[in-house]
């Protein structure tokens, strides 16, 4: 299948992503052929950009372009120059990488890395100009700001150049519910990851603002009860779903989500 056909079939029907973080390339190979070889129904990857790790998110997808058509790079506002060509676009073209999602990006930890007071909405603005032939994907958080205003930047980047959307992660589902009303009529790949300590619970509370149902426990089986059920609704929607396994055992979490 081409990669024409492969973007035509996933925009058909509701598709399952995976985030993979770029540890290295012996560790991301281990996991892309997991995937690949017992997994099918993942189809999708995506990879996030993270300062911490020497490979770039485009590197990262370089690789899992070995094993899936469709790899989707993080690509960081922040490290673009709006006065400079992408610095990422001749790679992308190479390796025949044809979607993208813009983020905002955490700040750099080094204070030297070059950083600029980019917006998402400009970094959309820019492919859209530099790179026509690429589908951006832009990021919704449902806890950042208000309905109406989330709303109304979702509605700015559209209007960038966005042409699907990745949520940020749900735990409720009566939430999920309510944006999806909302975003009715959207490409969306809507967020899920396990929270299975009570530390990861309140990280997600005070980084991200994220909120639980008063049902919500920090355990596998809750997260997994979750995930099959959000599952059930994304596909009613016909839309798509991603799963980021942070500090999983892949193998076990997958085995979870699809028991053969």
């Amino acid at each position: 299948m081409t990669a024409e056909n492969e973007e035509l079939a996933m925009d058909r029907r509701s598709v399952i992503a995976f985030e993979l973080v770029p540890r290295d390339s012996e560790t991301l190979n281990g996991e892309l052929e997991l995937i690949k070889s017992h997994f099918a129904a993942v189809s999708v990857i995506n990879i996030p950009d993270l300062p911490r790790f020497d490979m770039r998110s485009w590197e990262g997808c370089a690789l899992a372009r070995r094993y899936f058509h469709t790899v989707i790079p993080h690509i960081r506002a922040r490290d673009i120059d709006p006065d400079r060509p992408l610095p990422m676009a001749g790679f992308l073209r190479d390796h025949g990488i044809r979607q993208v999602l813009v983020v905002t990006g955490d700040t750099h930890p080094d204070p030297f890395f070059p950083q600029y007071k980019v917006r998402s909405v400009d970094a959309i603005r820019k492919f859209r100009e530099e790179m026509p032939e690429i589908k951006v994907y832009a990021a919704i958080d449902p806890y950042r700001y208000g309905f109406q205003d989330e709303l109304s930047y979702t509605r700015e980047k559209l209007n960038a150049g966005a042409t699907g959307f990745f949520t940020q992660p749900f735990f409720d589902l009566r939430l999920m519910e309510v944006y999806g009303e909302l975003l009715n009529g959207l490409d969306i790949f809507w967020g899920i990851s396990p929270v299975t300590t009570v530390q990861s619970q309140g990280y997600w509370e005070k980084r991200n603002l994220a909120v639980f149902p008063r049902s919500f426990r920090p355990t596998e089986a809750w997260n997994l009860e979750f995930a099959h059920a959000a599952m059930q609704l994304v596909r009613q929607w016909c839309q798509h779903v991603y799963f980021m396994p942070i500090n999983r055992d892949l193998r076990s979490y997958l085995e979870g989500l699809f028991p053969r």
